[in-house]
């Protein structure tokens, strides 16, 4: 939570002299003098929802397994769909910490490595346009994204990338995996070669053709996410704007690298509680979410 002693401190100049202001309801800061509430400086900031509201969203966005429709949450909350769909939203861009450390090491587990596309399906479209989707590969009409898994700390890391073809594949899996990492595959001609271009990596991959399990050599456990995502996808969100759609992975990587398991036993108190530490020095703002400016880099 914020300021846990019950001392507020200054989101602008960092002081902790202040005084309560109580016809204004806010803190006003003894150096700056600036006006401060407890949204000020985080993704709350600006909102006429009142934090009752605020933290209820949180809570059901962070522990819905399958995430939380801007309709049912206006329902629950008794606020209009729009002011939902923008709550969403600013809750999302506070699940994503921006900490990215590399996956895998020599001294770690396997990292698995797959791929999906996320778009309409052939049969629901227009006839003319899928007769089109006919003469083209489906891939081209929908937008991959990357996963990986890392076995180890059984934690997932998800992006948004142009194609599938071997240079951004490879790319990624050097930006993101620690050199000297086993990496598990399928066989897409993508990854193809990847340690005869390079000996930092131990690489192996099944043909689904023929088999899904060879010992070790599976990408079941990335699938098993696919599955949750697509799940949240079709089920909850029905339809996901590309401009939207790395917001909507984060929230369901939120999710699944938080999930309950036997060596970390966590609660949807203790999933709320790591969601709320994550507000601060974000912001969001409606010109920003539809796309007429560019968005903010923190607060």
């Amino acid at each position: 939570m914020r300021w846990p002693d019950g001392n507020p401190i200054c989101p602008h100049c960092g002081a902790d002299r202040q005084y309560w202001l109580e016809k204004q309801m806010r803190w006003k800061c003894a150096k700056c003098r600036k006006q401060f509430t407890a949204k000020t400086g985080t993704v709350f900031e600006d909102s006429p929802i009142g934090l009752d509201k605020w933290l209820v969203g949180v809570w059901l966005v962070a522990n819905c397994k399958n995430g939380i429709s801007s309709y049912e949450l206006h329902r629950d909350l008794g606020v209009t769909q729009k002011t939902a769909w923008f709550m969403l939203h600013r809750i999302r861009t506070a699940l994503q910490n921006g900490l990215w450390p590399k996956l895998g090491g020599s001294e770690s587990g396997p990292v698995e490595v797959d791929e999906c596309f996320v778009g309409g399906k052939t049969k629901n479209m227009h006839v003319r346009r899928r007769e089109l989707m006919k003469k083209t590969q489906a891939s081209d009409n929908k937008m991959p994204v990357m996963g990986m898994l890392d076995r180890e700390t059984r934690k997932v890391r998800l992006n948004l990338i142009p194609d599938v073809t071997r240079e951004t594949l490879q790319e990624m899996i050097l930006k993101h995996i620690e050199k000297g990492s086993t990496i598990y595959t399928d066989d897409h001609s993508g990854y193809r070669h990847m340690d005869a271009k390079t000996s930092e990596f131990v690489h192996a991959a099944v043909n689904h053709v023929y088999e899904y399990v060879r010992g070790e050599v599976h990408t079941n456990g990335i699938e098993n996410f696919w599955s949750l995502f697509k799940r949240m996808l079709n089920g909850t969100y029905v339809a996901v704007e590309p401009f939207h759609l790395a917001k909507n992975a984060g929230e369901q990587a939120f999710r699944y690298n938080n999930r309950a398991t036997k060596d970390n036993p966590l609660t949807d108190y203790d999933r709320f509680m790591l969601a709320l530490s994550q507000i601060s020095g974000k912001r969001l703002t409606y010109a920003e979410l539809t796309g007429k400016v560019g968005e903010t880099e923190g607060w």
